[in-house]
């Protein structure tokens, strides 16, 4: 089963990580989904292993997707919850996640920065793409009502505020570093790890 999402978002993030993840080595992707950015990022990215991941309950689609088109530095998928202490990883120079964080609940948030506090490296880097408040506004209508929409769904979701986002990651030891402008109103969130 293919994303339509991420079939159209698929470039204009690959080029975001290209310039974002130039110095690091070896990506762990939280949340890889469909498996569809996996595939893509690992084959635009060649010198980086990339590794995906998620939850035990969705892991056979995403194996098989990477079994079959997946390249060599491409990585089985391993079973990872936000929750989990520790994650079950070695250190990484570079995390990366897609529309997650508005479908967890903020306990979830919290510990998905936790994680990536625990696992990152000196110097490494935070990539997170999605859609995001600012200064407790949205940044269109169509958020708006997609927030809307999965508060409905689910209480505890919704499209969160990067201020928030950002007292959470400097509590963690990381610092804010860019805000990419996507398509559809989405942006791709930067924090790095400062060297020492």
């Amino acid at each position: 089963m293919l994303s339509e999402a991420c079939e159209r978002n698929k470039e204009p993030i690959l080029a975001v990580l290209r310039e974002e993840l130039a110095g690091s080595t070896e990506v762990l992707e939280v949340g890889s989904g469909t498996g569809q950015h996996a595939v893509h990022f690992a084959a635009g990215l060649p010198r980086l292993l990339w590794q995906p991941s998620e939850l035990t309950g969705n892991l056979p689609p995403l194996a098989e997707r990477i079994r079959l088109e997946g390249g060599a530095n491409l990585r089985a998928p391993l079973a990872l919850d936000v929750h989990d202490d520790p994650w079950p990883v070695d250190a990484v120079d570079a995390v990366f996640s897609a529309n997650t964080l508005h479908i967890m609940g903020w306990s979830a948030v919290r510990e998905f920065f936790r994680g990536v506090g625990a696992v990152l490296v000196p110097s490494g880097v935070l990539c997170v793409y999605g859609p995001f408040r600012f200064g407790g506004r949205h940044t269109s209508d169509s958020n708006a009502a997609f927030d809307h929409y999965l508060r409905a769904r689910d209480p505890v979701s919704g499209v969160r505020d990067f201020e928030s986002l950002d007292a959470e990651a400097q509590a963690h030891g990381l610092r804010f570093a860019a805000n990419h402008a996507m398509p559809a109103n989405n942006c791709t969130l930067v924090w790095r790890r400062p060297a020492h």
